[in-house]
């Protein structure tokens, strides 16, 4: 059985390698934090019913931690493959978050539209053709110059006789 209090109080208090303390902000870089914030509502350690959406090749995968998997670490986050269609997905947000706590279910549709937003405007970056700047050293180039004044040089003497 996990003691989500006890679990937080040793996390806020000591040491937690997820941590990152400023001086206004304390921070979590655990990648399954909805807020990025080191809080006892957002940290994914210290809570035993936890979700979150994250982007993996491309897709959107939700990840639901619940009570019952917690003597199955290997299979602790349940995956949730989300469908590209932005209302069918935050459907199945809905669906699948009906009685859990409105502040995680804020949050993880936030992060579906920010992911979705980001998925879009990369693949609209793919389509669109970039010109490629290509860096030309200075020696190169003026070998060059010189090489072909020397061709163009020997093309009128060429042509004259």
């Amino acid at each position: 059985m996990q003691h989500d209090d006890a679990v937080w109080n040793l996390l806020s208090q000591n040491f937690c390698s997820f941590k990152v303390k400023t001086r206004t902000n304390t921070f979590c870089k655990h990648e399954y934090n909805v807020t990025g914030l080191c809080s006892r509502q957002a940290c994914p350690l210290a809570n035993s019913r936890y979700a979150t959406i994250l982007e993996r090749e491309g897709r959107c995968v939700m990840y639901i931690k619940t009570i019952e998997r917690a003597h199955m670490p290997n299979r602790l986050w349940e995956k949730i493959k989300l469908p590209s269609n932005y209302t069918k997905a935050l459907e199945i947000v809905d669906e699948r978050m009906q009685y859990w706590p409105k502040f995680l279910v804020h949050k993880a549709k936030q992060r579906l539209t920010k992911i979705t937003q980001y998925l879009i405007r990369k693949r609209r970056l793919k389509l669109r053709a970039k010109t490629r700047l290509v860096g030309i050293n200075k020696k190169v180039r003026s070998f060059c110059l010189i090489q072909i004044g020397l061709l163009e040089r020997a093309l009128s003497y060429t042509s004259t006789w």
